[in-house]
């Protein structure tokens, strides 16, 4: 979910293994030389989206990575066949009154953009969780420093 700290205990955790870091928007980013905001605005959420799906399907073939997939990439049913065919997944789990509180100053995000973010996170959260649910993992971030998180994630997949 976005505002979780995929990036920021993706970073940490890729650092911890020796592993190469890849963030999905960024990666997206680079490519059209524009804020994903801008994708939005100028090209359509449906093109981003077709971008993020063939980001997120070539970078998953990659070897010793840690992976930032896009808030709404594991919604797409072939990014999350890949990743449970290729990848230990984790959802970072995060209480959406603490979402809210840490996407109130955003103006990145395009499906929030101008809309009630309290309604909108809510219910992107509800519409996302089933999907979230297929994770190999879930981790309870509610309160948590990235470094515990991180912490987590490597005793887990230490494990599998």
């Amino acid at each position: 979910m976005m505002g979780v700290g995929k990036s920021t205990v993706g970073k940490s955790l890729a650092k911890k293994l020796s592993f190469k870091f890849i963030d999905i928007d960024k990666v997206i980013e680079l490519k059209e030389g524009c804020s994903i905001n801008l994708i939005f605005k100028k090209k359509s959420e449906s093109y981003f989206r077709k971008l993020e799906n063939d980001i997120s399907l070539e970078k998953l073939q990659e070897n010793n990575v840690v992976i930032s997939l896009g808030g709404g990439a594991f919604h797409n049913r072939s990014i999350r066949r890949a990743v449970k065919n290729s990848a230990v997944s984790f959802w970072l789990d995060t209480d959406v009154n603490e979402l809210i509180k840490r996407l109130k100053k955003t103006k990145k995000r395009p499906l929030l953009y101008k809309k009630n973010l309290n309604v909108m996170v809510n219910k992107i959260y509800l519409e996302r969780k089933k999907t979230y649910n297929e994770a190999d993992y879930r981790i309870k971030c509610n309160f948590l420093r990235a470094d515990i998180i991180v912490d987590k994630i490597l005793k887990i997949y230490e494990k599998s």
